[in-house]
């Protein structure tokens, strides 16, 4: 859930044409901008200033009808105050900037851990009078809020908990900076980068020696991985990129483990992982774990098929008996690749001439448009915190009504957050303050190549377009249950669901639409594409498993040392563990918000297959698209996940489809 007492979150037809409209206004506030640092803190202070006037009248505010209302109108308040200038922490291009942001995003989070403690808020809640299920559900999470913020504690618990909760919060921090700002750079020489598209490296820096210098972010990784025919220099590359935040990040993990710990025992709980998965979809980390064994099952043989593969490839590439070969872990994407190329003649870097970037988010912004029933709009001359940052404004297709803002930031730079994610900077509500509707803000923060995108990468950019769409489709009641502010281990499964329109030549077809200068993709090499993408799905699964198994036994009732818990669950997988990398370093999900949680993307990739079942084979079926809008995405959180499956498939969910898919 996403409200004031929450730790701010930073986790059948042809497509409609690409046609110009008018330019319409930003159906929200502007983005504040600030000239400096100082004047960033400024607005911080003054920001905090509101927000502790406007918890003081909510907690003098009577346990009557309308008080759902008003702390509701609390919470969206801190959205309006708090989450920009947090979010400037991870995209802003000055250094002085981001660590102001950084500064008031934990004076943010004292406030938040202090109000979480409230006792009138907690009384108030208790006492609430009986309301509507949308009401119900809202007190009921917002209290169990307020109580995994220590609300329902002794006093000198509640301490031990906002202290704790505070330390957390700057740990994290310093773990995602560590990240951010880290700027890794490995040298290669030119004959290392043979395989390497020049495009990527030519215009790079160089050091002394003249070597290339190119960092590790995914446009730059990726190529190199997979096409680099020098297994010396994909070696170098893989362990930079698994040891990233190196010995500090694996120390300040360490320290969170333990505070999680701690944080849990003082509300009496086994585990950090007993803590969090209370309030889940699975409830239990026995459920998860469970869930988790029957993943492993499904994709073990898989996996020893896929290595064998790879070896066997890697031995015939080289011209060595197979006994002679073993396969290591920067093997893995390139050889992949190599499979993929001489079995279905398809290379990830064939896709980019068709699909560039600023397109892209066109064709995307497309496909929902025909699916959903919206129309996005470029706003320009819109000040950000970048010049290459794009604000759109969204509206209803039909009625015309104004309906979100999107910002939009492509391309990668130095100091700024280095995967893809999209912020849920404003949630939106039907009704709010004087009466009006409260339109969301979603800002989606990608990496992508200027040259183009491969096709997995365009399935990033819908995966991520997914996140957003929650985000600003969400037509509920109160601000506190709009968009993603959903059981964490459901969060994903909405834009898991859109992964699959990428493989759909009638869907891609529609690139024409808002690129008519753009060659088509050849149907052919998408059929190869659908073709290909199932290679190496043992691995794959295989490897996610790891990941979300290691991060319940990291919050298990013994975490132990980070590393060594790593070392150990890698060690006992097929490929073994690499002596000397540090993954666990730069493994972000577990020691920021989605600590105990990570098993949620498999577990909603589970619902996500089952969700895909309504298209029944048609993915632009725009009835089953506004179906999908009007059932999961508008309801956000002011229904349980079960109830918004129930609905939409008109069933009880299943887990079939994953495990047949698996088992293919």
């Amino acid at each position: 859930m996403k409200n004031l007492f929450k730790l701010i979150l930073l986790s059948g037809g042809s497509l409609l044409a690409g046609v110009l409209h008018a330019q319409p206004a930003l159906p929200t506030p502007a983005f504040p901008n600030f000239e400096t640092a100082a004047a960033l803190a400024a607005a911080c202070e003054q920001g905090l200033a509101q927000a502790r006037a406007d918890l003081k009248a909510l907690e003098a505010h009577p346990a009557d009808a309308g008080w759902l209302r008003a702390y509701d109108d609390a919470a969206a308040r801190v959205e309006d105050l708090a989450y920009p200038l947090g979010f400037l922490a991870h995209v802003h291009p000055d250094k002085a900037m981001r660590a102001a942001a950084e500064a008031c995003e934990l004076k943010w989070q004292g406030f938040t851990s202090s109000a979480g403690q409230s006792q009138p808020l907690y009384r108030a809640l208790r006492a609430l009078p009986a309301g509507d299920a949308v009401d119900e559900l809202l007190r009921r999470t917002s209290q169990d809020g307020l109580e995994d913020a220590g609300a329902g504690l002794p006093p000198a618990q509640r301490r031990v908990a906002k202290r704790l909760v505070d330390q957390l919060a700057a740990l994290g921090q310093r773990f995602e900076r560590n990240l951010r700002d880290q700027n890794l750079r490995v040298a290669y020489t030119e004959a290392e980068l043979d395989g390497v598209p020049p495009a990527l490296w030519k215009d790079a820096k160089r050091d002394t020696q003249g070597r290339v210098l190119l960092g590790v972010d995914y446009p730059s990784y990726n190529p190199v991985m997979q096409g680099a025919h020098s297994g010396a220099a994909r070696e170098r590359a893989w362990r930079a990129k698994v040891s990233e935040g190196g010995p500090p990040n694996l120390r300040l993990l360490a320290q969170i483990t333990q505070l999680r710990k701690q944080y849990a025992a003082v509300f009496g709980q086994a585990s950090y992982a007993h803590f969090n998965l209370r309030r889940n979809m699975a409830a239990t980390p026995q459920q998860a774990e469970k869930f988790l064994a029957e993943v492993k099952a499904a994709v073990a043989t898989g996996e020893q098929q896929d290595l064998a593969q790879l070896r066997q490839a890697k031995a015939s590439h080289l011209g060595l008996p197979l006994a002679q070969v073993k396969l290591q872990r920067w093997d893995l994407p390139y050889y992949q690749e190599k499979l993929r190329r001489e079995r279905h003649a398809v290379d990830q870097e064939a896709f980019r001439p068709y699909f560039p970037p600023q397109q892209s988010l066109e064709f995307v912004m497309r496909l929902v448009e025909q699916l959903m029933g919206v129309r996005y709009t470029r706003v320009p001359d819109v000040k950000l915190w970048h010049p290459e940052a794009q604000a759109w404004a969204v509206s209803d297709a039909t009625t015309g009504q104004p309906l979100a803002t999107l910002y939009v930031d492509l391309y990668p730079r130095e100091g700024k957050y280095n995967h893809a994610a999209v912020w849920p900077l404003r949630g939106g509500a039907l009704a709010h303050g004087a009466g009006g509707a409260r339109a969301p803000v979603a800002a989606l923060v990608v990496n992508f190549d200027r040259n183009g995108l491969s096709l997995d990468e365009l399935e990033t950019l819908l995966h991520e377009f997914g996140h957003a769409v929650h985000t600003n489709l969400s037509a509920t009641r109160y601000v506190s249950q709009a968009g993603t502010s959903v059981k964490r281990d459901f969060v994903e499964a909405p834009s898991q669901m859109l992964e699959e329109w990428v493989y759909d030549q009638r869907v891609l077809a529609g690139f024409a639409q808002v690129c008519p200068a753009c060659k088509p993709v050849p149907a052919d090499l998408v059929a190869k594409a659908v073709a290909a993408r199932d290679f190496g799905k043992g691995l794959l699964y295989a490897r996610q498993h790891l990941y979300a198994s290691y991060d319940l036994a990291l919050y298990g009732p013994k975490p132990g040392d980070p590393m060594a818990l790593w070392r150990r669950m890698e060690a006992a997988t097929p490929m073994g563990h690499v002596p000397g990398t540090l993954f666990p370093a730069g493994f972000g999900h577990v020691a920021t918000h989605y600590g105990a949680n990570y098993y949620g993307y498999l577990w909603s990739l589970v619902l996500a297959f089952d969700l895909r079942t309504a298209f029944a084979g048609n993915l632009l079926d725009p009835a089953v698209g506004r179906r999908y809008r009007s059932v999961v995405l508008a309801n956000g959180g002011q229904k349980p996940p079960q109830a918004l499956l129930r609905e939409f498939l008109g069933r009880e969910p299943q887990p079939a489809a994953f495990f047949n898919y698996l088992k293919r």
